[in-house]
């Protein structure tokens, strides 16, 4: 017999692996809420719904999540929590309401840092050596409610988004699986979160990628990895065409002038950024297709092209 019983909201990879976990502790689910799949967003993640369909499990996709209908749905249903992995929307009070022990969500980092959006993207455009995963009670503002356990996990220095965020995912089923015991038997702690300055983070758009190449090498490469595909991705304009660059190193090699520079070294094809450092361009495209780097590095190896 299950020692619980909730409703989950969810969607993407974590979602799919946090279901999975709740299913093989044997907690009773009667509804699964996600989102329905966008046919204009290229879906690179796990499928909720097919998860849960996998499972026997009944699966709804509301375009709009907090409606009376179902609040009085899951009041019926009589949930002891509510599960919040990587749904897209908040879920108002009267939804929150429903759980008779407690509703939580799953969120993407050390909260109370990087509240808000897209919170992996956020921290590597940032340049942090760290992020995680946090799972805390829900409350009517977001990300803002006690935190029942975190997991931290590394953010190398050529990590990419989507590496860190299969990082994140790992962390995210290892603290639900050992907090799970605790939040049944009644006896998980709870820790309130910090407020002071500490700022929430908004969506991002195709349009931030854009690489300002007077802006220190460093930044420039964490805003490629912060980007890269499956996300929008980074660009420029290069030679008068768009450059679409998903792929950069940190180099040693000096600028060959004062100021932005696309040179090429060593069969490599290098960018001189503000302030004097050197990014190596490794992955690159135009509208046609992936470019010759060797090509491009033999071509610039004696004559460097301004960048603008």
């Amino acid at each position: 017999m299950s020692q619980a019983r909730a409703v989950v909201f969810a969607y993407h990879d974590v979602g799919v692996r946090c279901l999975r976990t709740l299913l093989s502790a044997q907690v009773e689910i009667p509804l699964v809420v996600t989102v329905p799949d966008d046919p204009a967003e290229r879906r690179w993640y796990a499928s909720v719904a097919a998860a849960a369909a996998d499972y026997g499990i009944r699966t709804i996709t509301p375009a709009v999540a907090n409606t009376a209908e179902l609040a009085r749905e899951l009041l019926t249903l009589q949930p002891d929590f509510i599960f919040s992995f990587y749904y897209r929307s908040l879920l108002g009070a009267p939804l929150l309401a429903a759980a008779r022990r407690g509703a939580l969500n799953m969120h993407g980092s050390l909260l109370p840092k990087y509240r808000g959006r897209a919170p992996v993207n956020w921290a590597i455009l940032r340049g942090e050596r760290e992020t995680g995963a946090t799972l805390h009670y829900m409350v009517e503002r977001a990300d803002a409610g006690d935190i029942v356990d975190q997991m931290s996990v590394p953010i190398l220095l050529d990590d990419n988004a989507r590496e860190v965020f299969a990082k994140v995912t790992v962390a995210a089923e290892v603290i639900l699986a050992r907090t799970l015991p605790s939040l049944i038997d009644g006896s998980a702690v709870r820790r309130p979160q910090g407020f002071g300055p500490t700022p929430y983070f908004g969506r991002r758009r195709p349009e931030d990628g854009r690489i300002d190449w007077q802006r220190p090498a460093l930044e420039i490469h964490n805003l490629v990895r912060a980007v890269a595909p499956p996300f929008p991705g980074a660009f420029a304009q290069v030679g008068g065409e768009r450059w679409d660059i998903h792929r950069t190193r940190l180099s040693e090699l000096p600028a060959p002038l004062e100021g932005a520079w696309l040179f090429g070294a060593d069969g490599g094809l290098y960018a001189a950024c503000g302030g004097g450092g050197v990014l190596q361009l490794i992955t690159v495209a135009n509208q046609d297709g992936p470019l010759d780097v060797a090509g491009l590095s033999r071509a610039l190896a004696q004559r460097p092209a301004p960048l603008g």
